[in-house]
């Protein structure tokens, strides 16, 4: 049974007239904000990537936290003429005024669609104009991030069809194009292509290119925008294809960027964590349970040391929930796949200590434990979405939980197929050799029967890597000759470096403690 799982939690809708009545004046731009706006222009126009990034994490934040808690920020309009009516700059203005309206409020189907036009009227400047700036590559992966997070709740929006009004429909019915799957791929795809981001980490490999090594910043004076939007819409691929269930070509989008190395994906936290959580998920989903233990083991270690500085970020709530959904993640793939040897101390013990209780019962294959596998796989799945817009013919249905229904659907097959493989597994872990008449009397099945089962664990404990190679998931494997079974077991290799980093610094705590006494 699929548990009912509500991917949006909207707040009130945002009404202009409404927050009129309140006292708010889009056309009114208090001293701090016009301010802000003439500051943050020139800083743009000087290319003070610094300042910017100052200007653009701390000092939006504070203002809006201070002026705009519960409405917009004032309009375009309102400060085109303090910037010399700039178009890029109204532009990249609209860009985050828009972001604070999703971030604060719930947007109108206007205001959906007018900042889908403000995306393309931007991209399309990056995209086919010489634009002479660089920007934080905090506010480049924000970009790429807001567009597909806007993408991906308007196909929510649009596929809650029950209580539409006549005046929305309408709107949906003029506005078709706005955005559309294509459209929104079409982008992303074209800031790869025009950015040649591609031949540029191919070149890096050879020595020839700095892109890794300046964080993708330009220090001969020209721009970083269109080289790292072409890098980030790389990640933006992936989400797209994760949230639209084509597992594979998303992972395809990413494999020009390394993630067993430091990236400029690394240098914005969000961007880091996104990345892997969507490269793991989709491994996953592909039953490349390794892999996905591994990057999901390394990106939990990483929160797990630095999330202390990240305390004080507007993203640290989202850094938090990401965490946590990967920990869900790592407790259904070790379930799937015991392959514990693969997880570092620290994350393994934060994992019993949320998930070692519901890991045991996930064992047994029950009633129950396929209630927990829908559970965590609904906590922490990405917010599946149907691209393609209703009919708008009566009756008027909500399909916004379709896409999950049916990824939720496939992930519980796949469970359901290994459940007899638990039993096999126990089994092959007793014995080194074994007769197939044996085991098949252990499991009370026929031999036919046993070597189905078998074939079977053969198939689902490998997997097809990006590079079409066949790759193994099992902790145990084994071989058959002349009916009987020869089991081999991966040998774990012994790690002791944790083991004395830990004792090092009980012994440095100790000594610390003993500095501390005064002795008589």
């Amino acid at each position: 049974m699929a548990t009912t799982y509500d991917y949006e939690e909207a707040p009130a809708t945002y009404d202009e007239g409404r927050h009129q009545d309140l006292g708010y004046d889009p056309n009114f731009v208090p001293d701090s904000v016009r301010s802000f706006v003439v500051h943050l222009y020139r800083h743009i126009r000087e290319k003070n990537v610094y300042e910017i990034h100052q200007m653009y994490e701390i000092s939006f934040q504070t203002l809006s936290d201070r002026l705009f808690k519960d409405t917009p920020w004032p309009s375009v309009d309102a400060v085109a003429h303090y910037v010399d009516n700039d178009q890029v700059f109204c532009l990249l203005y609209r860009e985050m005024w828009f972001r604070h309206l999703y971030a604060r409020l719930s947007p109108t189907l206007k205001q959906r669609i007018d900042s889908w036009d403000n995306y393309c009227s931007l991209f399309q400047v990056v995209l086919h104009r010489v634009v002479n700036m660089q920007l934080p590559n905090q506010w480049l992966w924000d970009m790429v991030d807001e567009f597909v997070y806007q993408f991906q709740s308007f196909c929510q929006y649009r596929a809650k069809m029950k209580n539409k009004t006549e005046q929305e429909i309408a709107l949906l019915r003029q506005y078709d194009q706005a955005w559309n799957v294509y459209g929104v791929l079409n982008y992303l795809q074209a800031f790869v292509e025009k950015s040649n981001i591609i031949q540029i980490l191919e070149q890096e490999k050879e020595g020839l290119e700095q892109f890794t090594a300046t964080d993708g910043y330009d220090y001969s004076g020209g721009s970083n925008v269109l080289k790292v939007l072409g890098y980030f819409s790389m990640v933006g691929l992936l989400r797209v294809h994760c949230l639209l269930g084509d597992y594979q070509t998303g992972l395809k989008c990413l494999l020009p960027i390394d993630i067993s190395q430091q990236g400029v994906y690394t240098s914005v936290i969000g961007s880091h964590i996104a990345t892997i959580y969507h490269y793991g998920f989709a491994n996953l989903m592909l039953r490349r349970y390794v892999e996905a233990i591994r990057e999901f083991n390394k990106m939990l270690l990483y929160i797990y040391k630095t999330k202390q500085y990240h305390q004080k970020s507007p993203q640290y709530e989202q850094i938090l929930k990401k965490n946590e959904q990967m920990y869900a993640l790592l407790a259904i793939c070790l379930s799937l796949c015991p392959q514990v040897k693969l997880v570092d101390e620290t994350v393994n013990s934060q994992l019993r200590e949320k998930y070692g209780e519901k890991m045991a019962r996930m064992q047994r294959y029950d009633d129950e434990a396929f209630i927990i596998y829908d559970e965590l796989f609904s906590y922490a799945c990405p917010k599946f979405i149907t691209p393609s817009a209703s009919s708008f013919e009566e009756p008027l249905v909500n399909y916004n939980q379709d896409a999950y229904r049916l990824q939720l659907k496939l992930f519980l097959y796949e469970v359901k197929q290994q459940q007899l493989l638990s039993g096999v597994r126990t089994f092959l872990k007793v014995y080194s050799t074994i007769s197939l008449g044996k085991l098949a009397n252990y499991l009370e099945v026929d031999e036919p029967t046993l070597r189905t089962i078998l074939l079977t664990y053969k198939h689902k404990t490998h997997a097809v890597d990006s590079d079409g190679k066949i790759i193994s998931n099992a902790d145990v494997d084994f071989y058959i000759d002349d009916d009987m079974i020869h089991v081999v077991e991966s040998m774990p290799v012994k790690r002791y470096g944790d083991y004395f980093l830990r004792q090092i610094v009980k012994l440095e705590g100790v000594i610390n403690d003993m500095d501390r006494i005064k002795l008589e």
